[in-house]
């Protein structure tokens, strides 16, 4: 950090980013002089074929290219190597080197085609073994010469264009964005980054209708995007080198933190009736939400007998049976329901797997064993509801009877409207409750679904006043603090360890974002050393690192200062730039599951869980881990609950995973 200026423009790599490619490169190029070196030695003297000079001309001088480029990659991986994330000073001469490789490409594209002309042209006659040397030369030379073209490509940043550089030599702080100069500066920049943006959304989404609530949805989340990244210079190296520090920071301060008493279960020590109930219930209405995910989850939870269950039933034509059923062309999805909740078709009220920006599916049942209308809510599939997860701005949600401000998630605002509107306005609800008006409502999902199930019931509870709402893994960013406070009556959210999505929104990824740039501006170490380690870490585990810093030697006023004209961006933690999103907090109670036991364990180690009440502050900042997606996933959330409410331990293996989900109720 920040990114490497060469060629008139600032790239999306830094000058400390070449040590990796730099080694690989630099092993398979003295692999290939050696091989090269090795064939014209055997055949030096004695080439007697069609070609011979242009043969021997062609491998001296391949040899000698080979050797210019291994001298320029040794040069390019050891400047490289220096100094630290925020001190390029000791790169200094990077740009000199990576104009020299440059130049090495020349001669090399101009060997390569001199190689193609004799294997074409003079090579017949030739000893075969050296035909398919010379062959092999000519075809590593052109893929290198295309995974360098691929290599430029990715790298390449739209916003990398020379800007023009304030006039003062202080940093981009607070007084550049207070001058009329910066502003006009960074409000270019931005609206430069949004069109960037969101041309990367419409790429990317090209497969979607590019109508005008589709745009309109591209442009809201561009600027959410280029919000976000306009201030800093971070290239994505430096975020997985901070990602790697935090890890083992946050390790470290959890190793050094007193054990609290937590309420376990397990047959020693039972707990509270009011959480075991919660469980039991928790346990239940999960696998209906695990089932609105369709036969993806089924096939995943199930590989070997899934397959086979759903074979007979996919395909077969029941049109006059599913008539409840909409959007599932091939009844698979509805299998698998069937199959994973226990229930039979005349159960079903509706069944929808419609799925658009802000339209989600879901099904409403009679669930006769807990007396409930349950409306199961599926959750992120499909890039469409991907695009419903980022639209994360906030919208107004005002209830009555709910004093204080109320806003929410704006796309999960708007599937919950929709749901709301085929519930109510279609008469769904009024013919479950026909059938069976004695039963309650219950509402669950995960994920996205579980976003979108605890607004519905904020929706629905007016009118239903005894519903219920079970909310797995929801998106931390979801509520304001009153709708949040209102929910902890009928809504309860379920979250697994270190799970990522509880813990994001946007003042989390915020705060996430100020650690990055100290955590890397402090560290003394280089780049390539912070990854090695991290990654040894991540894969092998031991002791966290002791992370020294360059705030023993330097102060922190310089490590901001931009160096060699490569301009640091990153903006301080002065109160001008706190964040300007509005708090947004987890729905409801929070159940939190942990496991009991060390963190690490091997894949056929029996674990325990553990559940305690938490509450909604205890998930304002994000944890990094290897568990922070695992733990999102629906079928360990659902075998964590099987663990605990059937008193046995359970283990993290997937084939453990899927024995413990029945198949019936």
């Amino acid at each position: 950090m920040p990114g490497m200026v060469v060629f008139g423009r600032r790239w999306g790599i830094a000058s400390d980013d070449l040590v990796f490619p730099g080694s690989f490169e630099l092993f398979v190029r003295i692999c290939w002089w050696i091989g090269t070196m090795i064939l014209y030695t055997y055949h030096k003297g004695h080439i007697d074929c069609n070609g011979r000079g242009v043969l021997q001309g062609y491998l001296i001088g391949l040899l000698v290219v080979l050797a210019l480029i291994i001298l320029s990659l040794c040069a390019i991986v050891y400047v490289s190597a220096q100094g630290t994330i925020t001190n390029p000073g000791p790169r200094r001469s990077i740009p000199v080197l990576v104009y020299l490789r440059a130049l090495l490409y020349i001669p090399e594209l101009v060997w390569a085609c001199l190689g193609a002309v004799w294997v074409s042209d003079d090579g017949k006659g030739c000893d075969p073994a050296t035909v398919g040397a010379v062959i092999a030369a000519v075809v590593a030379s052109w893929i290198i010469l295309l995974l360098t073209a691929l290599g430029v490509v990715f790298v390449f940043d739209p916003l990398g264009n020379p800007r023009s550089q304030p006039a003062a030599p202080e940093p981009l702080g607070v007084r550049d964005l207070e001058s009329s100069e910066g502003t006009q500066f960074f409000s270019t920049a931005r609206s430069l980054a949004v069109k960037v943006w969101e041309s990367r959304l419409r790429l990317l989404c090209c497969c979607l209708p590019q109508d005008e609530s589709n745009r309109t949805v591209f442009s809201n989340i561009a600027k959410l995007f280029s919000g976000f990244f306009s201030d800093t210079d971070l290239v994505p190296s430096d975020i997985a080198a901070g990602l790697a520090l935090l890890h083992q920071e946050q390790d470290k301060m959890e190793q050094s933190r007193e054990p609290s008493v937590v309420v376990t279960h397990s047959p020693s020590s039972p707990i509270g009736e009011d959480l075991e109930a919660e469980l039991e219930k928790a346990a239940h209405c999960m696998r209906f939400a695990a089932a609105a995910y369709g036969w993806p989850l089924y096939i995943y939870s199930n590989l070997f007998t899934g397959p086979c269950k759903l074979s007979g039933d996919c395909c077969r034509s029941r049109a006059a049976e599913y008539e409840v059923v909409g959007g599932d062309n091939l009844g698979c999805h509805f299998s698998s329901i069937l199959h994973t909740t226990g229930l039979q078709y005349r159960d079903f009220i509706y069944v929808s797997f419609h799925n658009q920006i802000y339209e989600i599916p879901f099904f409403v049942a009679l669930d006769h064993k807990r007396e409930a209308v349950l409306v199961a809510v599926r959750g992120t599939l499909s890039l469409r509801d991907v695009l419903t997860d980022l639209s994360a701005e906030c919208e107004n949600l005002p209830i009555e009877g709910v004093s204080g401000a109320c806003y929410a998630h704006k796309g999960m605002c708007q599937a919950a409207s929709y749901i709301y509107k085929k519930l109510v306005n279609d008469g769904i609800l009024n013919q479950a409750f026909s059938i069976a008006p004695e039963y309650k409502l219950v509402i669950t999902g995960h994920s996205l679904g579980a976003g979108t199930a605890s607004l519905l019931a904020i929706l629905l509870r007016n009118s239903f006043p005894t519903l219920q709402c079970y909310s797995f893994s929801p998106p931390g960013g979801l509520l304001s603090k009153a709708l949040a406070d209102y929910s902890k009556d009928f809504v309860v959210s379920v979250v697994l360890g270190k799970d990522l999505v509880p813990r994001l929104s946007i003042p989390n990824m915020e705060d996430l974002r100020r650690r990055i740039l100290k955590i890397v501006s402090n560290c003394n170490k280089p780049k390539y050393r912070i990854l090695l380690q991290g990654c040894w870490y991540e894969l092998f585990g031991g002791d966290p690192d002791d992370f020294p810093t360059e705030m023993d030697n330097r102060r922190q006023q310089e490590l901001s200062q931009p160096l060699l004209g490569e301009e640091s961006l990153m903006i301080d933690d002065s109160p001008a730039h706190t964040s300007t999103h509005l708090p947004l907090f987890l729905p409801g109670r929070v159940l939190h599951i942990t496991e009991d036991g060390p963190s690490r364990r091997t894949c056929f180690t029996e674990v325990r869980y553990r559940a305690e009440w938490s509450n909604e502050m205890a998930f304002r900042s994000i944890l990094i881990s290897p568990r922070m997606l695992s733990d999102h996933m629906p079928d360990a959330v659902l075998g964590a609950l099987n663990s605990l409410t059937c008193d046995r331990p359970f283990s993290l293996c997937p084939s453990a995973v899927n024995s413990s989900q029945p198949s019936t109720v």
